[in-house]
């Protein structure tokens, strides 16, 4: 087991372009085991989910007063609701929510569905767990990806 693997998952983890999609391949590719490397970018991603909601909630507003802060904001929030308003404004908005983060493509980890979940205004406990359920299902699906029991090709 690798150490260097493990802090590498855990920060690619967190990370808002990588996570657990960065840091399984990274902590296996670095000798650690499938089920360490699972479970270490899962709870990491997962304890960033409250970050987020307090980052949204406090510096952003604070943020906001930045001209090139929000612009860049507004233009990646535009981007972002047009990819999620179909899913979450649906009779099952935290089933989108859940799908969303738990299919591993680019674009649609926590840090994404964080901001969804703030935008649309969503139950925070519920899409707490929602997300962290997410989580847990793109770090399978990488897991297994990783460990070549799905192929892409």
């Amino acid at each position: 087991m690798s150490l260097e693997g493990l802090v590498g998952a855990a920060l690619f983890s967190m990370s808002p372009i990588l996570e657990v999609r960065g840091g399984i391949p990274w902590a296996i590719a670095l000798g650690s085991s499938p089920l360490t490397a699972y479970t270490v970018s899962v709870v990491f991603n997962i304890l960033t989910i409250p970050l987020i909601f307090f980052f949204l909630d406090f510096i952003h507003i604070k943020f906001m007063k930045i001209n090139f802060y929000a612009k860049l904001f507004n233009l990646y929030l535009g981007r972002v609701r047009r990819k999620a308003e179909v899913k979450i404004q649906s009779n099952w908005p935290y089933f989108g929510l859940f799908l969303f983060v738990g299919l591993p493509l680019p674009g649609t980890g926590i840090w994404t569905a964080g901001l969804i979940s703030w935008f649309f205004g969503m139950n925070r406990k519920k899409s707490f767990i929602t997300i962290a359920l997410g989580s847990m299902l793109a770090g399978l699906l990488t897991l297994l990806i990783t460990v070549g029991v799905i192929k892409l090709f």
